[in-house]
C-alpha cells in the first residue's frame, strides 16, 4: 500500500485521537468533556491506541516518510503517557463524578429528564389544586388510617414535625431504605418499555400532591411545609432524575435505532446505572437532612425556608452548571 493510500485510510482515526489527546493532555488528569459525538469516548481509547501502535509498526516496516513515522511516534508517546499514568485516588474520582460527571450526564439526557419532570410535577400540582375544591377526593386515594396518620404527623401541636416517634439515627436509616427503594423502583420499572416508570412518576406525584393538598386544607399546612421544604430539594429532584433514567432505558428498548435491541438496552442500562449512583447520593443527603433537620419543630418558619432556599439553589446550580466548561467523558 502506498503511503498516500495509508494516510487517506487512517487519517480520520489519527485526527480523532489527536483531538482527544489535546483535550485530555491540556486539561490534566481531571479533564472532563461535555457530551460531544465528534470526540472519542474514554472507553474507546485503549482499542484506538493498540491500532495506532500497529499502524506505526507498519509505517516503519514499509519505509514511509520520516515525517509520518514521527507523527505516529508522537501520538503513541502521548497516548502512553495518558493511558498508563497513575490513576487518581478513589475519593477524588468519586468527588469528580458527583461534582461534574453526574450533572453532565443528567444534562445529556435532558429530553427524558424534562418528560419525567412533567409526569411528576403536573399530577402533583393538579391533585393539590383539586383537593382544595373537592376535599373528599383524598379518601379516594388513601384509606382512612393513612389519612389519620398523616394528620397526626403534621399536627401543629406535635412536639416534632413529620413523625410520631423514633430517634434521629433510627429514622435516618429508615429514610435511606425508603427513599432509595423508591428511586430504584422508579428506574428499574423502565424495563417495562418505560410504562412502569411513567406509572410510578404519576402515582408519586398524585399522592404527594394529594397529601400536601389535604394537610393545607385542614390547617396543617405550616408544619408540613416546614418539614418538607429542606430535604425536598434533594429527594424530589432525585425521584425525577431516577424517572428520567427509567424513561431513557424504556426508549432504548422501544426505539433502538440502527443498533441491536440488546446493545441499545445495555447502553441504556450503563447510563441508568451511573445516574442511579448520583440519585443514591442525593437520597442519602435527603435522608440526613430529613432525620436531623426537617423534624425540628423549634426552628421558626423563616429559618426553615431560608435554609430550604439555599438547598434548592445549590441543587439547581449543581445540576445546571456542574462540569460545564471542563469536559470529561462520563
Amino acid at each position: 500500500m502506498r503511503q498516500e493510500q495509508f494516510v487517506a485510510r487512517y487519517q480520520e482515526e489519527w485526527q480523532a485521537l489527536e483531538r482527544w489527546l489535546a483535550l485530555r493532555g491540556s486539561a490534566g488528569p481531571r479533564a472532563r468533556r461535555t457530551p460531544d459525538p465528534a470526540l472519542l469516548n474514554d472507553e474507546d481509547i485503549p482499542q484506538r491506541y493498540r491500532r495506532l501502535c500497529q499502524q506505526l509498526a507498519l509505517a516503519r516496516k514499509r519505509g514511509y516518510s520520516p515525517q509520518l513515522v514521527a507523527r505516529l511516534q508522537q501520538l503513541m508517546q502521548q497516548g502512553h503517557g495518558l493511558l498508563y499514568r497513575t490513576p487518581p485516588a478513589r475519593w477524588r474520582r468519586a468527588l469528580e463524578f458527583l461534582l461534574a460527571d453526574f450533572p453532565l450526564l443528567v444534562r445529556s439526557q435532558a429530553r427524558s429528564m424534562w418528560v419525567a419532570t412533567a409526569l411528576f410535577v403536573l399530577p402533583l400540582v393538579g391533585s393539590f389544586a383539586l383537593i382544595q375544591w373537592h376535599p373528599d377526593v383524598i379518601h379516594m386515594l388513601m384509606d382512612p388510617a393513612q389519612v389519620g396518620e398523616m394528620e397526626r404527623m403534621y399536627d401543629p401541636s406535635a412536639p416534632r414535625l413529620g413523625r410520631d416517634s423514633g430517634t434521629d439515627w433510627m429514622m435516618f436509616g429508615y429514610y435511606i431504605m425508603n427513599n432509595i427503594s423508591i428511586g430504584l423502583r422508579t428506574f428499574a420499572s423502565g424495563l417495562l418499555a418505560g410504562v412502569g416508570t411513567v406509572l410510578v412518576l404519576l402515582f408519586n406525584g398524585l399522592t404527594i400532591g394529594a397529601v400536601a393538598g389535604h394537610l393545607q386544607h385542614i390547617g396543617h399546612g405550616d408544619p408540613f411545609w416546614r418539614f418538607v421544604c429542606g430535604h425536598g430539594s434533594f429527594e424530589l429532584t432525585a425521584i425525577v432524575i431516577a424517572g428520567g433514567a427509567g424513561l431513557q432505558l424504556g426508549m432504548k428498548l422501544l426505539a433502538p435505532g440502527r443498533r441491536r435491541r440488546i446493545d441499545a438496552l445495555v447502553e441504556g442500562g450503563v447510563i441508568g446505572a451511573k445516574l442511579c449512583l448520583g440519585v443514591a447520593f442525593m437520597l442519602l443527603v435527603a435522608a440526613f437532612i430529613e432525620a436531623f433537620w426537617s423534624s425540628i419543630a423549634e426552628v421558626p418558619a423563616w429559618g426553615k425556608y431560608s435554609v430550604a432556599g439555599v438547598l434548592w439553589t445549590l441543587v439547581f446550580v449543581w445540576l445546571w452548571r456542574g462540569g460545564r466548561g471542563s469536559g470529561h467523558a462520563h
